[in-house]
C-alpha cells in the first residue's frame, strides 16, 4: 500500500472520519458522540485515527473502525491505522449539542451532565436512591420513570413517561 503525502490536511481527516455513523445511534456520528479522539499523519505519510469506546467492551468499536477505514479509503488515503484508547474513559458530556438535539429529535433522552464521578477517583456507589427524573422527549414531561435499567443498547435505559404514555430510551450519563 502507498503512503500518503504528509502535508495531508488534518481538518479534512477528521472531517471524513468524524462524519462515520454510530452503528447503535445511527443518528450521530462519531464527532457528535465523542468517540474521534484525533487524528495524526506520520512522517511517512500514513494516517492514524485515535477513538475511545464509550465502555470498554462496545461492540460496535470494530464497525465504527472498519467504516473510518473505509470512508478514509473511498476518499484516497491509504494505510489508515485506527487506534482504540481507553484513557481517559469515555464520558457522555463529550457528546455534542448536535449530537445532543439528535437525540432528542429521534426521541431518546440525551443524558444530563455525568458531573464529578466521571472524573478519575474513587467510584460512588448510590444505594436506594432512584434516578433523577428525564424529560420525555415526545411531550417534555418530567413525569417519567425509569422501566429498565438497561435498554436496547447498554449505554441506554428503558424509561416511560407517565404523561403521554410513550416508552423512551435515555443514554445514561457516564
Amino acid at each position: 500500500m502507498t503512503a500518503n503525502p504528509p502535508d495531508v490536511a488534518l481538518a479534512e481527516i477528521r472531517e471524513i472520519a468524524g462524519r462515520v455513523r454510530d452503528p447503535e445511534l445511527p443518528m450521530l456520528t462519531i464527532a457528535d458522540l465523542g468517540v474521534l479522539r484525533g487524528v495524526a499523519v506520520g512522517e511517512d505519510g500514513r494516517v492514524e485515527v485515535t477513538v475511545t469506546p464509550t465502555y470498554s467492551g462496545c461492540p460496535a468499536m470494530d464497525t465504527i473502525r472498519a467504516d473510518v477505514r473505509q470512508a478514509l479509503a473511498e476518499r484516497g488515503f491509504a494505510g489508515v491505522t485506527v487506534r482504540t484508547v481507553l484513557a481517559p474513559a469515555w464520558t457522555t458530556d463529550w457528546i455534542s449539542e448536535a449530537g445532543r438535539r439528535a437525540l432528542a429529535e429521534h426521541g431518546i433522552a440525551p443524558p444530563g451532565p455525568a458531573g464529578p464521578a466521571a472524573a478519575p477517583g474513587p467510584v460512588l456507589v448510590r444505594l436506594g436512591r432512584r434516578p433523577e427524573p428525564v424529560g420525555c422527549p415526545q411531550c417534555g414531561s418530567a413525569d417519567t420513570r425509569e422501566v429498565s435499567r438497561f435498554g436496547s443498547t447498554a449505554c441506554q435505559a428503558l424509561w416511560v413517561c407517565d404523561s403521554c404514555g410513550e416508552p423512551f430510551g435515555h443514554v445514561k450519563a457516564i
